[in-house]
């Protein structure tokens, strides 16, 4: 069993926030921050860990915040002690996100220079939000401006922490009801030349779409028009989960049209009575009968019997292709029938649907056994 994350945020973290912050103001308690900070550490899980670290920072640094940003944002050029931890090496600056969203909005410049050089280190993608929240026109005209910045980090901000849904954070409400101020920022981010930003603004474009899926489809379209190859792969993840749900203006976006000629030839899944814990091949046969090459995104359906003997369907990806004039493609999934913490399985009959292009068009089954 992997070992918790926490376990990788213990006693030494404190120590080298306090290394960090005595280097640059002498007079710094550290002995009485460290006695402070893991004073009931070892209770906690991480994130509970890095605020409580972060209340005794509060404790320790000047009542003046604007000072005690001042300070922060220096300490972040003295080099991590001990950084041969590895990967959790530059989450020794979680609590600095936790202090600058919670101590720091009254002084909104000081906290966005820190938040400016903390992003290059580490990510302010949570912090942020809270400015977003307190400060929205401020924020965003720096976000704006952001957007240029020559450190990829920073850009990468800008998308990453406007996130409607980002994970293990608040939702940004405001930006649910209304996400024209995030399409915005986004809008200047599509081309970015990093492929790491142009992955956040597709996760972006996916969190919206949850909430505005008609609007993200429209979005999509415009890009479309006159994309290049990096910037069709950013539209196709970022409608993703509007594809898996059949959406048919996100399809239509990528060429996949319900009007298909495609047609299911068979479906088979092998075992056609298998047993819990094991696995299920489902293979399907496509076929173009027409005299035009046709494209297809095909998906599998699954229902899943639960415990009361009803059923929910899970849709696993199957494959792209485009089907010439007269040919045959073949289709394979394997569907794992093992206990998962997110999906349990039950006996009963498990109905499998052939979805071409978002429509249902074929259908088979198996049967599942104790």
């Amino acid at each position: 069993m992997a070992e918790p994350l926490k376990n990788s945020f213990g006693p030494e973290v404190p120590a080298r926030l306090a290394t960090m912050i005595a280097s640059v103001w002498p007079d710094f308690d550290s002995s009485s921050f460290e006695r402070a900070a893991l004073d009931g550490l070892d209770e906690l899980e991480l994130t509970a860990r890095a605020r409580h670290i972060s209340a005794a920072l509060a404790d320790h640094l000047p009542e003046d915040r604007a000072r005690a940003m001042g300070i922060l944002t220096d300490s972040l050029s003295v080099e991590i002690p001990g950084a041969e931890v590895g990967g959790m090496a530059s989450f020794v600056y979680l609590p600095w996100c936790y202090f600058i969203s919670d101590h720091g909005l009254d002084c909104f410049e000081e906290s966005m220079h820190a938040q400016y050089e903390l992003t290059k280190r580490f990510t302010a993608e949570f912090s942020i939000r809270a400015y977003l929240e307190h400060h929205p026109e401020a924020t965003l005209e720096r976000l704006t401006e952001w957007t240029a910045d020559e450190n990829v980090h920073v850009r990468r901000l800008v998308s990453e922490g406007s996130r409607p849904r980002l994970p293990w954070a608040p939702r940004l409400r405001g930006f649910q009801a209304d996400p024209e101020p995030v399409l915005r920022l986004l809008e200047r981010l599509k081309d970015d030349p990093e492929e790491y930003v142009r992955r956040s603004v597709a996760n972006n474009l996916n969190d919206i779409a949850k909430d505005h899926p008609d609007r993200v489809v429209e979005v999509a379209r415009e890009w479309w028009s006159d994309a290049d190859e990096n910037r069709r792969r950013l539209i196709r993840h970022g409608l993703r989960t509007l594809i898996k749900a059949g959406d048919q203006g996100a399809l239509a976006v990528l060429g996949y049209t319900p009007d298909s000629p495609a047609r299911v030839v068979s479906v088979e899944c092998t075992p056609s009575s298998a047993s819990i814990g094991g696995k299920v091949r489902v293979e399907v046969v496509l076929e173009n009968p027409s005299g035009a090459p046709a494209p297809v995104l095909v998906d599998l359906s699954v229902h899943f019997v639960k415990a009361r003997g009803a059923t929910t369907a899970k849709v696993f990806k199957g494959a792209v292709h485009e089907i010439q004039p007269g040919d045959q493609v073949r289709i394979r999934k394997t569907i794992s029938l093992k206990q998962h913490s997110t999906r349990k399985h039950y006996p009963g009959d498990h109905a499998v649907e052939v979805l071409v292009n978002g429509l249902v068009r074929g259908a088979g089954g198996f049967s599942l056994t104790a």
